[in-house]
């Protein structure tokens, strides 16, 4: 059996919770807009919350709407880009940090490949000081939005950012709209974490290909290395 000598990890819902991000550019947002509208804060912000319960459509323009304020595109941008740009209040799940661990004392080499605006990825990796944790981290936005997963260019990178082979690495993801399609590509193990609440757990999996291994928590890290 082959070595594993890297696991390349996905940020959003597989080391940090996409839906507390969203809480807390909801916050900021809410914020901004308390002023404008000379509305409550906690309510801008609860409103907004219900808004994308129903629809992650326009979410910005429905509650503006809802108040009949008068805005512009550039006033959509506006906010956008204060969404994406904020410091977010977030952390890394609980056992994230603990898997490092095992995976540092077993010489196995590690790295993030994220999808997403790189302003909003960036701030992500910036506070939840993943750079401290992980040998190579690939933001694809970075590279051109056509390269965001499933294309295999971040991962033809990050085989010779870490000088190991395909088959010495796994990545893993949550989302089967593009974390697993890879091993189509290259001989890449992939695994999904499948957390509770998770943005993607009901999507579709890309042309139908499927991870190699399924887990719930990161914790079994361990036990498929020992496969």
């Amino acid at each position: 059996m082959v070595k594993t000598k890297a696991i390349i990890f996905d940020l959003d819902d597989t080391l940090i919770s996409e839906k507390e991000y969203i809480k807390s550019g909801y916050k900021h947002i809410s914020k901004i807009l308390s002023g404008k509208l000379n509305k409550d804060e906690n309510a801008l912000y609860e409103l907004l919350l219900r808004l994308l319960s129903k629809s992650s459509q326009n979410v910005f323009n429905r509650l503006l709407d809802i108040f009949e304020f008068n805005y512009t595109r550039n006033d959509i941008g506006y906010l956008v880009e204060e969404y994406r740009n904020h410091l977010p209040n977030i952390v890394f799940f609980d056992d994230v940090l603990p898997c490092l661990d095992i995976l540092k004392d077993r010489e196995v080499k590690t790295g993030i490949i994220t999808d997403g605006y790189s302003n909003a990825q960036n701030q992500k990796i910036k506070v939840i000081g993943a750079t401290n944790y992980f040998d190579k981290i690939i933001v694809t936005d970075e590279l051109g939005r056509e390269y965001w997963k499933p294309h295999p260019k971040s991962f033809e990178i990050m085989k010779h950012a870490l000088d190991v082979e395909y088959d010495e690495m796994i990545y893993v993801g949550d989302n089967p709209k593009k974390d697993f399609y890879i091993s189509r590509i290259y001989p890449i193990k992939t695994i999904r974490v499948q957390r509770e609440n998770g943005v993607y757990a009901t999507s579709e999996y890309y042309q139908g290909v499927k991870e190699n291994i399924t887990i719930s928590t990161l914790k079994e890290i361990n036990d498929v290395l020992n496969l």
